[in-house]
C-alpha cells in the first residue's frame, strides 16, 4: 500500500497555505530509507519510488504540495510572516489504524516564504534530523520522524563552502505550531484563528471542548515533553514559537544536541549568543511560548476581555507547578525511585550541584559512584535491585556530539558506513554497554567546544 492521502488541512483551512510544487532534483539518490517506519505506517514503497517522491523529482498519487503559513517569535522578536521557506507539505495520509500523518519535504526548494534563502538543504543537516529524531523515538520522546533522506545531485553553497544537497521526508502528527495561531491572531483574523482552533482540537485533542480546556491540554502535553528533554540532557537549541508543535511532538532538529557533562548554561547553537535557549532555560521558554499561544487565543477564553485576561494569567501562573511535577516524575524514574516520598524533592534538588561537570547520561546509568553523602541518602531511598531500574530508565547510548559530527562529515564525503553504525546504536539506547564503548563513552578530553548550526 502506498499513501492514502486525505488532505484535510488544505481542504478545511483555506488561506493558511500557498499551493506550489517542490523543485525537481536533477539526480536523486537515496541515502537513507526508514524501512521500519514505513512498515509501521503500512507503506510499501520501493527504493526507486522513495528516491523520486522524496526528492521532488516526482509526486505520489494524491499529493497536493503546499507551503504552510505561520509567524513566530524568534529569539524573542516577533516575525509576523515566516512560513515554509524550504519545505513542502505533500499532504496527509492515513495509517493502518486511521491515524493521520503529515508528509513533508524539507530542502525541497524556494517558496514565497523563503525570505531570500535558496530553499535548499545540505546532506549533513538532513541526515542530522534523521539521526536525532530516530534517537528520540527510541528514547520514548514524542517526535516527528524521517522516512528518507535523498541526495539531490546538486551542490549548494553555505558558509562552509560547497556542499552536496539533500532533501528529507518528514512524517509528523501535524505541522500546526504556536506560530500558526500567531500568524492569524496578529492580523486580527479571528475567524481563521477559530477555524484553526476547531481543526486542531478535532485532530489532536478529540473530546476537548472550548479554548480553555484546549489550552490546558496543550500545557500538559508540552510540559511533559520538555521534562523528557531535560531528563535526557537534550537541548533543542531554537525554541522559537514556530518550533513548538501543537501535537506535542519535538519538531525541527536544527542546532540541537545532547549535553555530555552537566552544565546548566550549556548552549550549542551558533546563533544563540545570549544563551536564551540554554539547557536550564528550556522550562522558562516553555512557559514564555505558551504565553504567546494564550495571547492568540484570548478572544476565545471569554467574551469579556478582562475576564479572558484573568483566566489566561491563572493558567500561565500554574505552568511552573505543572512542569515541576512532570520534572520530578522524570527524575524519580531516572533515580530508580518507586512511588513518592517526602524527601524526594530535596534529594533531587541536592543532586544537581554535585552533578556539575559529571557526564549526565552515564552518571545516572551507573549509580552515582563517588557522590559521597548524597549517594548514601539515595541508597537509603532507592532500596534493593536498583541496578535494573536505572538501566531501564537511563540510556547507555545517546547521539554523542563527536560521534554525530564524525558520521555526518563522512556522509558528506560519500561514506555512509559511520552514519549507519551510529544510527543502529542510537536505535538501541537501553541495550548493554559492552561491545559498544565507542558509542557509549564521553568524548575524549581536549576537544573544542561543540557548536551546531541551523543548516539553512
Amino acid at each position: 500500500m502506498t499513501f492514502q492521502f486525505d488532505n484535510s488541512y488544505l481542504r478545511d483551512l483555506p488561506g493558511t497555505y500557498l499551493r506550489l510544487d517542490p523543485s525537481v532534483a536533477p539526480a536523486p539518490r537515496l541515502l537513507a530509507f526508514n524501512r521500519d517506519l514505513a512498515r509501521d505506517l503500512g507503506l510499501q514503497i520501493t527504493e526507486d519510488e522513495a528516491a523520486a517522491w522524496f526528492s521532488g523529482a516526482a509526486l505520489p498519487a494524491g499529493a497536493e504540495p503546499a507551503a504552510l503559513a505561520y509567524a513566530g517569535h524568534q529569539f524573542g522578536g516577533f516575525s509576523p510572516q515566516l512560513g515554509d521557506g524550504r519545505a513542502h507539505l505533500l499532504g496527509e495520509f492515513l495509517g493502518p489504524d486511521g491515524q493521520r500523518w503529515d508528509l513533508q519535504l524539507k530542502g525541497s526548494g524556494k517558496t514565497p516564504f523563503s525570505r531570500g534563502g535558496d530553499g535548499r538543504a545540505a546532506v549533513g543537516p538532513m541526515l542530522r534530523e534523521y539521526l536525532i529524531s530516530e534517537a528520540m523515538a527510541a528514547l520514548g520522546v514524542p517526535t516527528t520522524r524521517c522516512l528518507a533522506v535523498v541526495a539531490t545531485g546538486e551542490d549548494i553553497w553555505r558558509d562552509q563552502g560547497r556542499l552536496p544537497g539533500a532533501v528529507v521526508a518528514r512524517v509528523a502528527a501535524s505541522h500546526i505550531r504556536v506560530g500558526t495561531f500567531e500568524f492569524f491572531a496578529a492580523r486580527g483574523e479571528d475567524a481563521k484563528v477559530k477555524a484553526l482552533l476547531d481543526y486542531t482540537i478535532a485532530r489532536h485533542y478529540p473530546g476537548v471542548t472550548g479554548a480553555l480546556p484546549f489550552f490546558d491540554a496543550v500545557v500538559a502535553r508540552q510540559s511533559k515533553l520538555v521534562a523528557q528533554w531535560m531528563g535526557l540532557g537534550f537541548i533543542h537549541g531554537v525554541m522559537n514559537t514556530d518550533n513548538m508543535a501543537l501535537s506535542g511532538e519535538t519538531i525541527d532538529y536544527g542546532p540541537c544536541a545532547f549535553m555530555d557533562a552537566y552544565a546548566p548554561g550549556t548552549v550549542f547553537s551558533s546563533i544563540d549568543r545570549q544563551g536564551r535557549y540554554a539547557y536550564a532555560n528550556q522550562p522558562l521558554i516553555l512557559a514564555w511560548n505558551l504565553a504567546r499561544l494564550a495571547e492568540a487565543l484570548l478572544p476565545f477564553f471569554d467574551a469579556d476581555a478582562a475576564r479572558a485576561g484573568d483566566l489566561a494569567n491563572e493558567r500561565l501562573q500554574a505552568i511552573a507547578g505543572i512542569y515541576r511535577r512532570d520534572w520530578l516524575d522524570v527524575m524519580r524514574a531516572k533515580l530508580g525511585l518507586e512511588g513518592q516520598a517526602a524527601g524526594d524533592e530535596a534529594l533531587i534538588d541536592d543532586l544537581l550541584p554535585v552533578l556539575l561537570g559529571h557526564d549526565w547520561t552515564l552518571t545516572f546509568r551507573r549509580g552515582f559512584d563517588g557522590f559521597g553523602d548524597w549517594r548514601d541518602r539515595w541508597l537509603d531511598r532507592v532500596g534493593p535491585d536498583w541496578e535494573g531500574r536505572l538501566a531501564t530508565a537511563n540510556p547507555a547510548v545517546i547521539p554523542r556530539n563527536h560521534q554525530v559530527e564524525a558520521a555526518l562529515d563522512a556522509a558528506t564525503a560519500g561514506d555512509m558506513a559511520p552514519f549507519e553504525a551510529l544510527l543502529a546504536a542510537v536505535r538501541d539506547p537501553f541495550g548493554p554497554e559492552a561491545g559498544r564503548e565507542g558509542f557509549v563513552l564521553p568524548p575524549p578530553m581536549g576537544l573544542a567546544p561543540y557548536v551546531t548550526y541551523c543548516g539553512t
